[in-house]
């Protein structure tokens, strides 16, 4: 048999993220912190036990503030997020962290050490060497990848006497130093049957009330292996109560087979 879902123990939705559906039918959504999502969740199941209330998306916002992105990077501010958590779909500005470093001969170097969300980092070196060549980006010296397998490590020298945030500005401007993420919370809810924009709090009660059907399928077929347990040990139980009369039906069975219809017509 082909399951149509699997029993996930977390919102992977909403750690993972994802994009796309199908054709006609999009979704965007980021990955976020596996710890805040968890502690979210367990939020609106606590409410509703011990307060036997719902959850405001309000009390999600302030456990869930943004999108957690693997590579790093900053969000520069909330806003974007908390529309999205609220409505389905809002727009996040991610940019890379950065770090001016003042050299000798006075001089300036931009290190780049975490990039946004989905960049490239070759296409994006790449690019500033093309803004530096057709002189939209004047003031740059040299541009060096110094990543190892640990770390990214993007060093762009400046020329004497240029002023670094100017630069770090412009690079913000025209490169994917600098990116927008569009949340877009579409997802597929009734077993993969109905697409539907979900706000935070929709997202995850989708989540707990899955959870709470994989939980009571799971206790039905435990429940069910123990009856069947259970009249194998009552059979046993039995036995053992005439384990005499038991032993003696065998012996004078011929086989197997026969002691085993034996035992069933007499006991």
């Amino acid at each position: 048999k082909e399951p149509l879902i699997t029993p996930s123990r977390f919102p992977n939705l909403l750690v993972n993220g994802t994009t796309g559906i199908a054709v006609g039918m999009a979704t965007n959504i980021p990955p976020h912190n596996l710890r805040d999502s968890i502690s979210a969740v367990v939020k609106m199941i606590d409410n509703q036990v011990n307060e036997d209330r719902e959850t405001d998306i309000e009390e999600l916002i302030e456990i869930i503030k943004a999108p957690d992105f693997p590579t790093g990077g900053i969000i520069l501010g909330t806003r974007g997020a908390e529309a999205a958590y609220r409505t389905g779909r809002g727009k996040v500005i991610t940019r890379a962290v950065t770090d001016i470093e003042t050299m000798s001969g006075g001089k300036n170097r931009i290190v780049v050490t975490e990039l946004p969300y989905l960049v490239n980092k070759a296409n994006l070196v790449s690019k500033i060497g093309e803004l530096v060549v057709d002189k939209k980006i004047e003031g740059i010296n040299d541009i060096r990848d110094e990543s190892n397998k640990n770390k990214i490590r993007i060093a762009i020298y400046l020329k004497k006497g240029v002023d670094p945030d100017a630069i770090l500005m412009q690079l913000f401007k025209f490169t994917e130093l600098q990116t927008n993420f569009n949340l877009n919370n579409v997802s597929l809810i009734d077993q993969g049957t109905q697409p539907r924009l979900l706000n935070i709090k929709d997202l995850l009660m989708e989540f707990v009330t899955f959870r709470r059907g994989v939980v009571y399928r799971r206790s039905v077929f435990q429940l069910n292996k123990a009856k069947d347990r259970l009249h194998i040990l009552e059979g046993l139980r039995k036995a053992i109560d005439i384990i005499d009369e038991v032993i003696d039906t065998i012996k004078k069975s011929e086989s197997k087979a026969d002691a085993r219809t034996n035992l069933m017509e007499k006991f």
